[in-house]
């Protein structure tokens, strides 16, 4: 299923009343918030997210990563199964465990979209180099460096890449990331998103000059709306945690939002709350104290 609808209601307004509710839903970021640097979910977490869903609260994993690389919480799914991956550009059932996911909704970035964001990012950055994220393949140019653990299944320019004669074509893609090698991360950020403007969605997670660019208006914060919305929960009832620039907008949507104590400046700018580092259990500690508050 794709939706490329959207979702106006995703930027929460500043007058918004204190939320006041009880939580029906957590939404968490995974790397630098609910996983350690490890890369481990601590005995601690795993008990408090249980602890969650056993009261009655959902928990939704939202994050930059794709589906296969959900392998280390697809055992902490619990009943729905369900994360928000690649920004929100896709809604994944991880029942079927590593390799074996299922797309419920890919919210695609248009190829003439992700060609315009090239094109028009060469020009403001020369030296930036591209790899594409599609829904079940991963490719990239000859020059972007190994950043992550796997093989590329192809390696050519951007733009043939991107090319509708490409064999990966009919794929939908979710986001092309953008790399260079020498500009500060933040002003790489906002250089691009004077330089691609409408077109696309830039933001990053990473701590080095590597951004990654998803279809207009498609985020975290808005995805995370629309499956709110089928489920019949407001902002009002969700708390969101996150450490980096992609975390955004979820977290100024989130009717409670906390910041890890390990987070980027912009990510404690726009959260509600604040609670302790990724490798303290900062998840754990906010989820402990909801629980106790509960009627």
């Amino acid at each position: 299923m794709r939706d490329n609808g959207r979702v106006t209601s995703a930027t929460r307004q500043p007058e918004t009343a204190p939320q006041t509710l009880p939580p029906r839903l957590i939404a968490t970021d995974l790397d630098g918030t609910l996983l350690r640097d490890d890369k481990s979910v601590s005995p601690r977490t795993v008990a408090a997210l249980a602890a969650a869903e056993e009261a009655g609260i959902e928990v939704f994993f939202v994050t930059g990563r794709p589906a296969r690389w959900m392998d280390v919480v697809s055992d902490h799914v619990h009943g729905h199964g369900l994360a928000i991956c690649g920004n929100g550009a896709a809604v994944v059932d991880l029942h079927g465990g590593p390799g074996a996911h299922r797309f419920v909704k890919v919210r695609e970035l248009a190829r003439e979209n992700a060609l315009d964001a090239v094109r028009l990012l060469r020009e403001a950055a020369p030296g930036t180099v591209y790899a594409v994220e599609q829904t079940y393949g991963f490719y990239q140019e000859p020059a972007y460096p190994k950043l992550h653990m796997e093989i590329p299944d192809s390696l050519d320019p951007a733009e043939e890449l991107l090319s509708p004669d490409h064999p990966a074509a009919a794929e939908p893609v979710l986001k092309i990331l953008a790399y260079h090698p020498e500009i500060d991360p933040d002003a790489f950020l906002t250089l691009a998103r004077l330089a691609i403007g409408d077109r696309a969605n830039v933001t990053r997670s990473s701590p080095s000059a590597l951004l990654e660019i998803s279809g207009p208006g498609v985020s975290k914060a808005s995805t995370l709306a629309l499956c709110c919305a089928e489920r019949g929960i407001t902002h009002e009832e969700v708390v969101a945690f996150g450490d980096m620039p992609n975390d955004v907008e979820m977290l100024t949507w989130a009717g409670r939002s906390y910041a890890m104590g390990n987070a980027h400046p912009d990510v404690i700018a726009a959260a509600s709350g604040r609670t302790v580092a990724n490798n303290d259990d900062g998840v754990a500690v906010v989820i402990e104290r909801l629980l106790t508050e509960l009627p």
